[in-house]
């Protein structure tokens, strides 16, 4: 007896262990806490993600020169990150409270001024229309519904600080969607346009989940589980040659999309069952609170189209889900019976015995 007690002891020990540090530690490192702030876009992130990151330079800084043996060139690159660091949260300061400046604006209430600005956008957000950079730019029809308004206001004025991709580009190399704000000049044009996009857009509840993975995030990631990708749907062919003609297509596109984001987006069929649907909304909402560097913009989608996408790819990561549910619910009523059943067959045997 003294054994069993023993070795339960030391089961119980290790499992504690394992609960109390080593799990949480894993969860900290594997997949971290991150504050979700319900897809509301005025910056508060990413001036906190600035100067987070210019207190870490300046620990890095303190710690290289308390050391006996100082190296100067390092030194002089922290110093120089540092700067560059300090001048990209001046700007992100300075763009988020020009967003906010442009949101309060009235509009054009006949939407007259903002259809005229509309017609800029048509000649690149088209049905057919060619890969800019490396990306299909999406139709417009339902923009309205699906983004957010302060994020539409930013992606005109300056669409790389909005998706929180400002360190890929630079003088050299411009933002694709750069040339709207010459189109969309004014602060009036922009909210009048942004309102007239959500007039023409569908209402929420009409925005199905198929419609609202495949608008935000459907041209950059495949769901081969759903038959999705990157160019579309794909349907079934009848002859070979079309199949191969397809893939072709699709190829060409995924080569440009890997010149453009560094590497092929993944196909995300099983993503919501290894992350889970909080380490995929978080990363919708900003990428760079769980992969910093990461070429993945920020979506800009609100929280009823986030909650939209996350549940079309649980139908996708796990489309027996509700039959499974259902069918295992009739099993654990099947398994009560059996154990009643069996306990009075039980008591039936064994009553002249006791």
């Amino acid at each position: 007896m003294k054994k069993e007690l023993l070795i339960l002891a030391v089961v119980v020990a290790f499992s504690l262990l394992t609960y109390w540090l080593v799990e949480p530690y894993a969860h900290s490192v594997m997949h971290p806490h991150v504050q979700n702030r319900g897809f509301q876009y005025d910056g508060t992130a990413d001036i906190e993600e600035m100067q987070n990151k210019i207190s870490a330079l300046n620990e890095s800084k303190a710690a290289e020169e308390a050391k006996e043996m100082r190296d100067p060139k390092a030194i002089a690159n922290i110093e120089a990150d540092l700067v560059a660091a300090k001048t990209r949260l001046e700007t992100k300061i300075s763009f988020w409270k020009d967003i906010k400046r442009i949101a309060a604006l009235p509009i054009d209430i006949n939407l007259t001024a903002g259809e005229a600005a509309y017609q800029n956008c048509l000649g690149c957000h088209m049905e057919g229309a060619a890969a800019m950079g490396g990306v299909i730019p999406p139709r417009l029809e339902s923009a309205g519904a699906i983004y957010d308004r302060n994020y539409l206001i930013g992606l005109i004025k300056d669409p790389a600080m909005v998706s929180n991709v400002d360190h890929k580009f630079s003088i050299v190399r411009h933002h694709e969607m750069e040339s709207v704000k010459y189109m969309v000049s004014t602060d009036e044009d922009i909210v009048n346009v942004i309102a007239y996009l959500q007039s023409i857009a569908p209402k929420a509840e009409e925005i199905t989940p198929k419609v609202a993975f495949e608008d935000s995030c459907g041209r950059c990631h495949s769901v081969k589980y759903k038959a999705w990708t990157v160019i579309g749907e794909k349907p079934r062919f009848k002859l070979k040659k079309d199949d191969f003609a397809f893939e072709l297509k699709k190829y060409e596109y995924e080569e440009g999309l890997t010149q453009y984001m560094g590497k092929l987006p993944p196909d995300l069929s099983m993503y919501i069952r290894s992350r889970g649907p909080e380490y995929i909304s978080a990363f919708m909402e900003d990428p760079q609170q769980l992969l910093a560097g990461t070429s993945m913009p920020r979506v800009g989608i609100n929280a009823d189209t986030a909650e939209k996408v996350v549940e079309y790819l649980v139908e996708a990561g796990d489309p027996k889900h509700e039959e499974r549910d259902r069918i295992g619910m009739y099993v654990m009523i099947y398994m009560i019976f059996f154990v009643i059943a069996a306990y009075l067959w039980k008591r039936q045997i064994w009553k002249d015995l006791h």
